[in-house]
């Protein structure tokens, strides 16, 4: 898809792409050797440029920072698009991002001017979280897991139709009817971004005739819509700040607390037995979903025996999830290795080796630890009302 735009005085040429289409990679090349173009701009922060060329960014990652920080979720996410992403480009014999490598190789190649215009991805991820219920975020993560595992070969030629404009709409039309949270923060709000990155660019002192920009094919409508109306600098900030959290799920979750310890407290007040067998199923179902959720992720004998302890506690604190428990009791037992970092992008390409390398399988411990405990409350929740009426 290619759309042509004016900023200010200057040409913008929008090529979109897809990040695993060696077609893309051949567009890209060939337009920037028409020599039309004097500036080549790419959807690329600082980070992810980096990243591109070297894994020092998986080198320097602290697991336990991430857990710290309660990153491990969207640190999942981004495993899990990077693994389906690395799925197809192994399928179709390129390197993710290819076209953004050779736009870059042939720029420097040509001494042309080469800008990253994208949103730094950590405050990207950052919006994300803040806009999402933590029901959407199980869900797309789900979702995500699914299409990393599943053994459906998507073929090349649907790679190329996404790419297609009319295709392409009513794809983001869904995706943003069923999560209008990630689609402002993940899409809308990068378009606006790029285009404002255009637009400094081109009232730089040295301000380019004519841009390629060289962004993904989902931004290419949103960019051409906004660049009749580039944001200013003030909302260009406003872009990079991050929104208080919703605290809708913390209130949900203490709610729940509230049910699960009246219901325990009129149970002892009936009989003591009831209020014991209660306490009981709490603990056992709890924590042994918990605990199954973990041997589910390969997790060590005794993150499985931490899980089974920790769920039940944890379930009654919204504050800290088992997951959180488990995935560091992972990682203090089973420390991920240099290996383990320094081969972790080849190794999402295969589903086997998300059990096998390090920080993978402390991120499905995680997830899965986390999962068995939610599905735990709930079940054991129903089954102590259920005997209290």
């Amino acid at each position: 898809m290619i759309r042509t735009i004016t900023i200010a005085a200057t040409r913008v040429t929008l090529v979109g792409t897809a990040h695993v289409s060696q077609a893309s990679a051949d567009l890209v090349e060939e337009m920037i050797k028409t020599g039309e173009y004097d500036c080549v701009a790419v959807e690329l922060c600082e980070s992810r440029y980096k990243s591109l060329f070297d894994d020092v960014a998986w080198k320097n990652l602290d697991i336990f920072q991430v857990f710290r920080r309660r990153q491990a979720g969207m640190l999942l996410l981004s495993l899990a698009l990077s693994s389906y992403q690395s799925r197809l480009a192994n399928r179709f014999g390129v390197q993710v991002g290819q076209e953004f490598r050779i736009a870059i190789a042939e720029a420097q190649k040509r001494g042309l001017r080469l800008e990253l215009i994208d949103r730094d991805v950590r405050t990207t991820l950052n919006r994300v979280a803040a806009r999402v219920p933590w029901w959407q975020k199980v869900s797309i993560l789900s979702g995500l897991l699914g299409s990393a595992f599943s053994r459906h070969e998507i073929e090349e030629a649907q790679i190329e139709e996404l790419k297609q404009g009319d295709m392409l709409k009513a794809v983001m039309e869904e995706f943003g009817t069923t999560f209008p949270g990630i689609r402002d923060a993940l899409i809308d709000e990068r378009d606006r971004y790029m285009i404002g990155k255009l637009l400094a660019i081109t009232e730089s002192s040295l301000s380019p005739q004519h841009i390629l920009a060289v962004v993904g094919a989902g931004h290419v409508l949103g960019m051409e819509r906004y660049s009749s109306d580039p944001p200013n600098g003030e909302f260009m900030e406003s872009l990079m700040g991050v929104p208080p959290k919703t605290r809708i799920g913390l209130y949900i979750g203490w709610a729940i607390v509230v049910i699960i310890l009246s219901a325990f407290a009129v149970g002892y007040s009936r009989s003591p037995e009831l209020g014991l067998s209660m306490l009981l199923t709490w603990v056992l179902v709890n924590g042994s979903l918990c605990a199954l959720g973990v041997m589910v992720a390969r997790g060590h004998p005794l993150t499985v025996l931490s899980g089974f302890f920790a769920a039940p506690l944890t379930s009654l604190n919204p504050t800290i999830g088992a997951g959180m428990v488990t995935g560091a009791v992972e990682a203090w037992i089973r420390k991920p290795k240099v290996a383990d970092f320094e081969s972790l992008r080849e190794d999402l390409a295969y589903v086997r080796k998300w059990w096998t390398n390090g920080v993978s399988r402390v991120l499905l411990v995680f997830f899965f630890g986390t999962l068995g405990s939610a599905l735990g409350t709930y079940i054991a929740g129903a089954k102590i009302l259920s005997d209290l009426f």
